[in-house]
């Protein structure tokens, strides 16, 4: 078995490739070419504190993935991860264990590719500007996911801590350099919003921190945060204001989604208003962006089959540069 730490994954994989990875992963799910059953969650009876269990697998590649995942918000307080897991990779044809792989640094990847998928395939090609809201583990992927996609000139961050929505600012301003925009720190989810041609939440608000009134015309907001029935990053103005509404996993997203649960109670929102899944665009089963002005809003929850191909292109790409440890 291999072991593949961040170090060893980030040394093979991009986030073009984990976009790409992800675009497969969905369209396998929208197929029916992978079993994908809901996730299993337990919560902490100490602390605010949700224990995941993801499994999957598709005869496509012939492999099965459990990925355990943590998460635990008031880590942040004392500087920890707010999400940690591993991945277990297995052979379809054996049984054998292939890799055990960082699934932190995994899930922030894929999570990023996630909404990197929605943006490449939603965007307007002439989006400038972006907004991230939230700067926790798995803002760094959303930002990267972000500048791959589309030439932004600008991306306005925001988080309630100032001090560490600065300090991430000037750290990414010099990470992606390269990308040549802008990363600044701005003191309101409403700056960061308005006037963002793409918008992304990775937070775990129970309140909405994206007001649809504010959003500007063609926009895409990708939220991907909110996880649980409790949870929810958009107002059900931004869901009206809609002219698309795509899912990663319509059963997930009906059974674990704040963002729709709540507004469908109300009776604001229904099932009918969902476009279709990503994996249906990428198969070429719904129709995309129909015009310039288009708001489009894409809900993902995460689902065990990103993480089963991502780790798989993962272990591959390692396999062939030898990276990572081999593991007896």
């Amino acid at each position: 078995m291999l072991l593949l730490n961040r170090s060893d994954i980030e040394s093979v994989f991009s986030m073009k490739a984990a976009i790409a990875a992800n675009k497969e992963a969905f369209a396998l799910a929208s197929s029916g070419e992978a079993v994908v059953p809901l996730r299993t969650s337990l919560r902490s009876d100490t602390v605010d504190g949700t224990f995941l269990f993801m499994p999957s697998y598709t005869k496509k590649l012939n492999k099965a993935a459990l990925k355990t995942v943590n998460v635990f918000p008031g880590n942040a307080a004392a500087g920890l991860d707010v999400t940690r897991g591993v991945i277990l990779l297995m052979d379809g044809e054996t049984g054998a264990f292939l890799a055990m792989l960082d699934g932190t640094c995994v899930t922030a990847l894929r999570t990023g590719a996630a909404a990197g998928a929605a943006y490449d395939l939603l965007a307007r090609k002439d989006a400038a500007c972006g907004a991230l809201i939230g700067t926790g583990g798995q803002a760094e992927c959303q930002l990267a996911a972000m500048l791959c996609c589309r030439a932004l000139k600008s991306v306005r961050v925001f988080s309630r801590n100032e001090e560490k929505r600065e300090a991430f600012a000037k750290a990414m301003n010099k990470k992606f350099a390269a990308y040549g925009a802008r990363i600044v720190s701005v003191s309101s989810a409403d700056e960061a919003v308005q006037g963002a041609d793409l918008v992304t939440a990775a937070t775990t608000a129970s309140e909405p921190v994206i007001k649809g009134e504010l959003l500007k015309e063609g926009a895409v907001v990708c939220s991907i945060g909110s996880y649980t029935p409790e949870m929810i990053e958009m107002d059900t103005a931004v869901l009206k204001r809609a002219a698309a509404v795509y899912v990663d996993s319509r059963e997930a997203v009906l059974a674990e989604a704040g963002d729709f649960l709540q507004p469908m109670s109300r009776g604001e929102f229904s099932e009918a208003r969902i476009t279709g899944e990503l994996g249906e665009l990428v198969l070429n089963r719904c129709a995309g962006r129909s015009g310039d002005s288009d708001i489009i809003v894409f809900k993902s929850v995460g689902t065990g089959i990103q993480d089963l191909v991502t780790a798989a292109r993962i272990y591959e790409a390692a396999a062939a540069a030898r990276a990572g440890t081999e593991w007896i």
